[in-house]
């Protein structure tokens, strides 16, 4: 059976085939993905917020997506990946609470989404699917094996991007 890695909040794992990266319980969080299907190596981030610049406490940079993308690169091309050749995926990004005056800061969701898809096209890797937004938390996990993303929620039950 192939072995099942665990990204937990603000963290992020790399592996290769036959391994499936998996991250629990994405609110306002997304979970990206990089996967070389050559190599079939790839791994999964679970970041928390868009911008290390703008908190106070830096020490985790899988936290932020401007510090935890290029992290999670590094380390899938250390394992051989070719960067031309990555693919990119993500989920997450919800707006789990309603305010009735919401203001730009508390859309983290959005933030957080807005902030992976800017850095991804800066780093020059495409993001070929996504399913962010909405107002319910998500499961992922990427198969590498085949580079299948699945969400899973329970609102909308589970599907394949």
């Amino acid at each position: 059976m192939a072995e099942l890695i665990k990204v937990g909040m603000a963290d992020y794992k790399v592996g290769r085939s036959p391994a499936t990266i998996i991250s629990y319980g994405l609110g306002s969080c997304i979970g990206v993905s990089l996967y070389d299907p050559q190599t079939k190596v790839g791994g999964l981030l679970h970041i928390m917020l868009p911008d290390s610049t703008q908190s106070r406490s830096t020490d985790n940079p899988a936290k932020f997506a401007d510090t935890g993308v290029p992290l999670l690169l590094k380390d899938v091309l250390g394992l051989g990946a070719v960067k031309s050749r990555l693919i990119a995926k993500m989920a997450g990004g919800a707006q789990m609470f309603a305010f009735a005056k919401a203001t730009d800061i508390m859309r983290v969701g959005s933030r957080n989404a807005d902030a992976v898809r800017d850095l991804l096209k800066k780093l020059g890797i495409r993001l070929v699917a996504e399913d962010t937004g909405g107002n319910y938390g998500r499961t992922v996990q990427i198969n590498l094996e085949n580079g299948v993303y699945t969400v899973k929620t329970m609102v909308k039950g589970e599907k394949e991007i």
